[in-house]
């Protein structure tokens, strides 16, 4: 009979893509959340996956072989009492699937502060394209797949490497549980102030995950960035392709249809035409393309495939129009992704209105460690309406540097007739958070096929 696996926090994105790839694997897999509702839900329902709704003790009847633990369970769950209790036997999810999945493959891990979702996704659908039939674990979903995990075969295995905390009793970063072949280090900034202290805290996280890749592996690194470069000065056993600068890979200025050429150490590689906006986009498809080669694939072969790359759910995905309005959703919550993405939006649409909608949902947005950084991230977009509820801060107050620009709200129903009310033909409305919102966009849209209002 197969080992019995119960996860505890099976809707998050990383715990639901775990028990997809362990049903794969032909694990027996049940698992319980706080939440339990579309579209995780429906998904894990159609792998055969019964679900519990809640924590409750009572749980513990299931009697599984291991308790897989999810970082958003923490001391005090009745669950987690009651396992710890009777001293049942748990382990991270995380470390499960070091274990059980990723031992003996070519792990291919993406880590930095941004584009570690949308790098892998790249790296994942290259390996595909080449014939590779990769296994991978994203914290979003690749168009190009529909799905966010599953097992593939060997031996290839792309995994986002996340800096945040393992469990309730692992507090070491996600990724040292991951031994990558080939790693991708995209960027580095403050970030998760909910739990490292500042960026040097950061940093040797980074360095406890460069330690554990061997010498005949490899580290893509971007060479533009000063915390990475400190990171590698603390120990490095292991070859460093750099992207993002002259002497390592390089993207070329686009052309008037969005090209650009791919260069390595000053040699013109191909040309790659897409749809990813921004020069964020053209870096995490240079490390993508390194990455790549390290497992086999010519450089040749990942610039066609990425020119076949559809992109990710959430990131700059268009979700509708109406009244002559588009309303974009988008993933970003830091104040550099934040910028980024505002700046993308207007290198499409030009001199268009683009209205951007911000809920600061992010534990460190939560805080306000980083709201001083807002009102410069947002000086792009010609209107900014954000979500305030719920905040240890003053949104308006911290806004305010924009003027009237800037409006800030409490009740979400005023958010989106507001919104609705300024909003003309033309205008680009871009919704932000790392979270439902709400379910802000169809609400917004529904409201914009609304008469307006005299």
């Amino acid at each position: 009979m197969a080992a019995h696996l119960h996860i505890l926090g099976i809707c998050g994105t990383f715990m639901g893509g775990l028990a997809a790839i362990a049903r794969e694997a032909g694990f027996r897999v049940t698992g319980c959340d706080a939440n339990v509702y579309p579209p995780m839900s429906e998904q894990l329902g159609a792998l055969g996956i019964d679900l519990v709704e809640g924590y409750g003790k009572e749980q513990t009847a299931l009697a599984p072989d291991v308790w897989v633990v999810g970082n958003v369970v923490t001391r005090g769950n009745p669950l987690v009492e009651a396992i710890l209790e009777a001293g049942l036997p748990y382990v991270s999810g995380p470390q499960w699937l070091a274990e059980h999945v990723l031992r003996g493959r070519h792990l291919l891990a993406v880590a930095g502060t941004h584009g570690k979702t949308t790098t892998a996704s790249m790296l994942a659908w290259i390996l595909e394209h080449a014939g590779r039939a990769p296994g991978f674990l994203i914290g979003g979903v690749p168009e190009n797949f529909g799905i966010s995990a599953r097992l593939g075969s060997r031996p290839c295995f792309v995994i986002e490497a996340d800096e945040y905390d393992t469990a309730f009793f692992d507090k070491r970063s996600k990724f040292v549980h991951y031994p990558a072949r080939t790693a991708i280090l995209n960027n580095l900034e403050f970030d998760h102030a909910d739990i490292f202290c500042d960026l040097a805290d950061i940093e040797r996280q980074f360095h406890h995950f460069v330690r554990i890749i061997p010498s005949g592996g490899m580290i893509v690194l971007n060479g533009r960035d000063e915390a990475l470069k400190r990171v590698l000065t603390q120990g490095c056993w292991t070859p460093v392709e750099c992207f993002g600068v002259p002497e390592g890979w390089q993207a070329g200025e686009p052309g008037p249809a969005g090209d650009f050429e791919i260069r390595y150490k000053g040699r013109t590689l191909g040309s790659l035409g897409w749809a990813q906006p921004g020069e964020f986009n053209r870096l995490n498809a240079l490390a993508a393309i390194a990455a790549a080669r390290h497992a086999g694939v010519e450089p040749t072969a990942a610039i066609a495939a990425l020119g076949r790359f559809k992109g990710v759910r959430r990131r700059m995905e268009r979700r509708g129009a109406a009244r002559g309005v588009t309303v974009y959703d988008d993933f970003a919550h830091h104040p550099t992704a934040i910028r980024v993405t505002v700046e993308g939006l207007r290198a499409q649409v030009g001199s268009a209105r683009i209205l951007a909608v911000l809920e600061p949902r992010s534990n460190t947005m939560k805080l306000g460690v980083m709201k001083d950084q807002l009102p410069a991230s947002l000086a792009g977009a010609d209107r900014v309406f954000v979500f305030g509820a719920g905040l240890g801060w003053d949104a308006a107050a911290a806004l305010r540097p924009l003027g009237e620009r800037a409006r800030s709200f409490e009740q979400l129903d005023a958010l989106v007739a507001a919104v609705a009310a300024e909003a003309r033909a033309g205008d680009h409305v871009l919704v932000m958070s790392n979270g439902a919102f709400g379910g802000i966009h169809a609400r917004l849209l529904e409201k914009l096929k609304q008469p307006a209002a005299a």
